[in-house]
């Protein structure tokens, strides 16, 4: 097969390396092919493509979700440089939720991380000038989108950088705590 997909912390948050080809002029790999997908068991069906420049290090994007029925899987993966990528798992039935679980992406790897629907997710730029590419399976509503803080201190993740270099934007920056949404997003 030509993906190696492996579960993380949380099972449900996947990581995703499909098979990269090299030489001498460099490397070529398919970051996705929905029948190889299917029958690697991911049959999410993406139908936007969005892409971000972070010109700072430590910049953080999340931590975003969009509520039903314009919920969204994204499939995340780093174009240039590295990320600290976050997912939060925002299903109030679940075992775990409030938990999250935090990888490195880098373009030097061309693992990608599988978010599914009912988490939240963000990242933190590693590196200058980071550029990420992700696919969701919803389109953008922003009737429908939501967040919550970045560094809540309920959920605990670990940034490796000092919060006070953390470069947000205002939306991110006033985000609400996890306890404080009306109730949990997700069943």
């Amino acid at each position: 097969m030509s993906v190696q997909v492996r579960a993380t912390a949380l099972p449900d948050v996947k990581l995703i390396t499909p098979m990269r080809h090299g030489d001498h002029r460099g490397f070529f790999v398919e970051t996705y092919n929905r029948a190889t997908w299917v029958a690697a068991g991911i049959g999410d069906e993406f139908v936007q493509d969005n892409h971000s420049l972070s010109r700072p290090i430590y910049t953080v994007r999340g931590l975003h979700f969009q509520l039903a029925p314009k919920a969204q899987a994204k499939l995340v993966r780093v174009l240039r440089g590295r990320i600290l990528d976050v997912a939060v798992d925002l299903r109030r039935s679940s075992p775990t939720f409030g938990q999250h679980v935090a990888v490195e992406l880098s373009a030097e790897d061309s693992t990608q991380i599988l978010v599914p629907v009912g988490f939240a997710h963000g990242f933190a730029t590693l590196e200058p000038d980071t550029e990420v590419a992700y696919k969701v399976t919803e389109l953008y509503s922003r009737e429908h989108d939501r967040g919550i803080r970045w560094n809540d201190p309920a959920i605990g993740i670990a940034w490796p950088f000092d919060p006070a270099l953390a470069q947000l934007s205002d939306k991110d920056r006033e985000a609400p705590l996890l306890a404080d949404l009306p109730e949990p997003p997700f069943a």
